[in-house]
């Protein structure tokens, strides 16, 4: 008994030793959590100093090449070929003969409408001579007359159904891929082949609906290809005269003013729009913009302390914004951590731009 006295003191000891231990730890912590809100140190942030710049209001958008004048050739009728003259890649005149189907039974047709014409004519001259002696009555000149004007009438229809049998170029310009051979037999919906005008372009593109009271007949853009980054001109013709309701865009038209080998129809073009510049544009960088509730905001630096203020943007650029109202020069704008700060928040800066 003796002997275990000192070991239970010892126990009892260590216990009490811990238990204080625990207790000035508990202690520590406590005042440390109360003294942390005033000595926590302020995060930093970036700020950005507004002043007026250069603004060269420009926008891309996307657009295709589209041949000036472009027709898919077509016969009106139906009927077998018997003369095709459509060379392929080779430049033809207006006015050729590109396609002549057969037209044999109207030939033959319009020959026997040309006989009982001539016929007509001479009994219609001797009547007219019998008229002036009182030979003939007026009514039998009449009908002969009659006669003679009605044969002429179908003469004129049998001329045009010959002449819808011919497909002729309706224009100067380059033939495609013909589609068809001599012997064939085709209907109005066969494709005989294409034709496009030579080195003469024309560019269509959409612009948002908000950019729409820039587009005017003589503004002057650029485009460049997908394949290169080389610059060529074209000037706007016309607009349509409306928005379209499923895109909110507004279609325009230009015409090429550059010629190149590269230049194809159909083909895809970057456009670039410039829509004027303004001397004393308020530009801040994008990432200052909070968005929320259809609104935008930024936080601006007010006597050492944050403030959140309402603005209106305009023209977006890579990492630019403008501000249209809600800024001043000389106002500093908070580009970083702003997601955690709040109005009156003190402020501390790592960088000022």
């Amino acid at each position: 008994m003796k002997n275990k006295k000192p070991i239970f003191a010892g126990i009892i000891a260590i216990i009490i030793i811990v238990v204080a231990a625990i207790l000035f730890f508990n202690k520590s912590e406590k005042k440390d959590a109360k003294a942390s809100p005033k000595n926590k140190v302020q995060q930093k942030v970036d700020a950005y100093i507004v002043k007026p710049e250069l603004l060269i209001n420009e926008i891309s958008v996307y657009g295709s090449l589209v041949a000036f004048e472009e027709v898919e050739l077509k016969n009106e009728v139906s009927g077998r070929i018997i003369k095709v003259n459509l060379p392929e890649g080779k430049f033809v005149k207006k006015g050729t003969l590109l396609v002549k189907l057969n037209d044999e039974d109207l030939q033959a047709n319009l020959k026997k409408l040309q006989s009982q014409l001539a016929l007509n004519e001479q009994i219609n001259k001797r009547q007219s001579e019998l008229l002036r002696v009182n030979g003939i009555s007026k009514n039998d000149y009449e009908q002969t007359l009659l006669q003679v004007n009605s044969i002429k009438a179908d003469i004129e229809v049998v001329k045009a159904n010959i002449r819808k049998t011919e497909v002729w170029a309706p224009f100067d310009g380059l033939i495609g891929l013909r589609n068809i051979s001599e012997g064939a037999i085709v209907t109005p919906s066969t494709l005989l082949a294409t034709i496009r005008t030579e080195n003469k372009l024309k560019l269509d593109f959409f612009v948002p609906e908000k950019y729409g009271a820039y587009i005017n007949q003589g503004l002057k853009v650029k485009f460049t290809m997908y394949n290169n980054n080389k610059e060529y001109d074209a000037t706007i013709i016309a607009t349509e005269q409306g928005i379209d309701d499923a895109t909110r865009n507004l279609k325009a038209r230009a015409i090429v003013n550059s010629n190149s080998k590269e230049l194809i129809p159909g083909a895809y073009a970057t456009v670039k729009v410039h829509l004027g510049e303004n001397q004393n544009a308020l530009m801040i960088p994008s990432e200052a913009i909070i968005p929320k509730e259809g609104k935008k905001s930024v936080i601006v630096a007010r006597d050492g302390k944050a403030k959140i203020i309402d603005v209106s943007t305009g023209v977006r650029q890579s990492s630019k914004i403008e501000i249209l109202s809600g800024l001043i020069p000389g106002d500093t704008v908070i580009t970083s951590g702003i997601l955690f700060l709040k109005n009156n928040s003190k402020l501390q800066y790592s960088s000022v731009k």
